[in-house]
This record gives C-alpha cells, structure tokens and sequence, in this order.
C-alpha cells in the first residue's frame, strides 16, 4: 500500500504516523487508512433500521441470529431491512481459513490456565487497548466510566464462550456474542456520528476497524505474552490454536480481513505498529485504563472499601510489571515497584495448585486467589443473550442493553 496522504490522516495520528513510516511504511499505511473505515455491512444495518423501535429491532436481531437455516431465516424475517438480510447471508459462509477442528488445543489451553487469564486480560491487553485512540469513543458515551463492572463481566462471557467447544459453531454463544459486539460498535459509532461529539477530522471513524485489528490483536498475541509472565503454560500447537480461535472472533466482530492478523509474530507487529502510529495517551485513555483496574474489586463482589483499596492496589501492581513502567506512569499508575512482582506471583501460583491437589476443600481469601478468579464473574443472563442496543450517546441517558 501507498504512503498515505498527510491531507487524508486524522490530525492526531500525523506525529505517530512519521514514526511508524520509518519501522515499516506498507503496516503503518495500512492502520491509518483503517481509521477512517468502520464496519460497512453492520453500519449499513444499523442505518436502515435506524427507524424501527428498539424493541422490534432487538427481536429482529435474535431471530435472525438464532435462525441457523438460511431458507427458514428467509421466511421468518421477510420485509426486513435489505441490509440485515445481506449481513446475515454473508455470516452463513465462513472464510476458507476458518477450521473449527482446530480449535481444540487453544480451548484446552484456555481452560487449564483458566484462573490467569482474567488476570492477563483485565491487567495486560484490556489496558493496551484503552491506551489507543478508541478510548476518547468509550469515555464520551460512559460505557466503562458508568458501567465497568457489567462491562468487564460482558467481556468475560465473551471470552468464556468462544473458548467452550462449538463456541464458535454458527449457533455456538461465542459466535453470537461475536457478531453482537459488532452491532454493538455500530450502533455506538452511528451515535457518534449523529452527535457533536465527534471530530472525525481530528480522530478518524469512532470505534475504527484499527482500533478493531489492533484490539484483535491484542487479545490474542498480547494475552499469550502476559499469560506466559504469569506462569501459564502451553506448547506451540496450544499457542497456534489459540490464536485461531481469537481470529476467528476478530473476523465475527467486523476486523476486515486488509487488517486482520494471521499469525501470532503479525498480529505482535500490527500491534508494536500501531501503539507508535496512536497519539499519546490523553485524559481519556488515562481515565479508561484506571476505570477498569478500579472495576475489578466490584466485579468479583469485593464491596468493603477497604478491600476494594486493597485488592486494587494489588492489581496496579500486577498490571505495571505486564504493561511496563513507561505505560504505566503515561497512564498515571500509582507508584509502584514492578521488580520481582511477576515472580512472586508465579511463586504463589505454584504454591495455590499444590495446596489445592493437597487440600481441594480448603477455603483461599487473599488478593491472589481473588484477583485468580475474575473469570468466574462474568455477565450470565438468565433471559439469554441481550439483543438490546444503546439507544443514547451516553451511558447514563441510555436504557440498559
């Protein structure tokens, strides 16, 4: 790809652009032309039905997506809008790279390292990933600012589901969750978009498709790394179907395939790629990063204040030796040592799995086994999956979706 245009660049991404260039021009070319490119299919949808009540769309929605066979869609939903039918025919055929078979040792993986990978996800990647420029579209709405800990129990369902066998069958709850995360982004983006809010000639596409390959990549690539510094471990075909399963969601969530990644050594490289072409973190990546460590006590159902204070603190830490100081201090981090907290954790975690086969019954209350079960808390609805959508640029004036 051409060296992009300085006239066709989002002002804040220029100065991180001419760094880039000089790394690798064709990947840094390629992210910022992504973002300026949202999800054209899921925004032609939300587009159309723009006019419908939200009720009606919500049960557009489920159906369509809970219908598998696609001539019994056909009948259920005739006279929907034109463009929910052609995104829902272009879902009943997965790429050719698409193996579900192969899935097995990432699930495997995922389950045996259960109890680190919230700790990796929430205090490594979901941090990165506010630190980009997709943390001014979450700070304006207030979906984390005013709603963290549902949101990190959403992402944890997510995660759970993808990672279950037939997840990510077509009526697997890790595919529809995928899917539902990109309208999601389009309805928010839609928002956005209709708002003043919004300086798109400043920031680029709310909720970009880079933000979306980088976030892809992050959760797969960057969660490997920070799973292994907390001690979990998994050989190479693990590794490989793990990141499988990861780039199949990135495809169900709407990252085109221009910008998503194939292997683990591209997806760390459109990641190192894009931290140097996003602008410097801001009020807004700060105040998003430091929401989510706070959300962690709530999420677990730590509510004393003490506790909370407490639980946190050592969360921070955990989180600074993943991430690094530099990251940590650009996001205002409390000050503390990084030195020797990834070994003393894995040290416990040593300890925990032999106390745990010598005494399986044995009762665990500290910051360590706390911060270990994350995973547990995650969003369940007894009613089934929301097809729900914000009806509001922001989370407050928004009924609950």
């Amino acid at each position: 790809m051409k060296a992009a245009k300085s006239k066709n660049i989002p002002s804040c991404y220029l100065p991180g652009y001419a760094r880039a260039q000089a790394i690798n021009p064709e990947m840094a070319a390629n992210y910022i032309a992504h973002t300026q490119i949202g999800d054209p299919d899921a925004d032609a949808v939300i587009e159309q039905m723009a006019s419908l009540d939200r009720g009606t769309s919500a049960r557009l929605f489920k159906l369509g997506l809970n219908t598998e066979d696609p001539g019994e869609r056909e009948h259920v939903l005739r006279d929907v809008p034109s463009a929910l039918s052609d995104f829902l025919s272009t879902l009943d055929t997965p790429p050719d790279w698409v193996d579900l078979s192969a899935y097995t040792p990432g699930i495997r993986m995922f389950h045996r390292n259960s109890s680190l990978v919230l700790g990796a996800f929430v205090g490594g990647v979901l941090v990165e990933g506010f630190s980009t420029n997709i943390s001014k579209s979450f700070f304006i709405t207030g979906r984390v600012r005013e709603h963290g800990v549902r949101r990190l129990r959403q992402n944890n369902r997510h995660m759970i589901e993808i990672f279950m066998p037939g997840g990510l069958d077509r009526i697997g709850d890790g595919w529809k969750l995928s899917v539902r995360i990109r309208l999601v982004h389009a309805q928010i983006r839609h928002l956005l978009k209709n708002s003043d809010e919004w300086d798109t000639e400043a920031w680029g596409v709310p909720i970009s498709a880079a933000h979306m390959g980088f976030s892809a990549a992050a959760f797969s690539a960057r969660l490997l790394k920070h799973l292994k510094s907390l001690g979990a471990e998994f050989n190479d075909e693990e590794r490989e179907s793990f990141m499988k399963v990861w780039r199949h969601s990135g495809f169900l969530m709407g990252v085109p395939e221009t910008i998503l990644f194939h292997k683990e050594h591209d997806a760390l490289k459109l990641f190192e790629i894009g931290r140097i072409c996003e602008p410097a973190n801001e009020l807004e990546a700060i105040a998003m990063a430091n929401a989510l460590i706070n959300s962690a006590p709530l999420v677990i159902g730590v509510n004393d204040p003490a506790g909370r204070r407490e639980l946190a603190r050592y969360v921070y830490r955990i989180s600074r030796a993943l991430i690094g100081n530099v990251l940590a201090d650009e996001l205002r981090y409390p000050a503390n040592r990084s030195f020797g907290v990834l070994e003393w954790f894995r040290l416990q975690s040593r300890y925990t799995q032999m106390m745990n086969r010598l005494f399986p019954k044995r009762n665990q209350d500290n910051n360590f086994s706390q911060f270990t079960s994350l995973l547990e808390a995650s969003a369940f609805d007894m009613a089934g999956i929301s097809y729900r959508l914000p009806d509001a640029v922001y989370a407050e004036e928004s009924r609950q979706w």
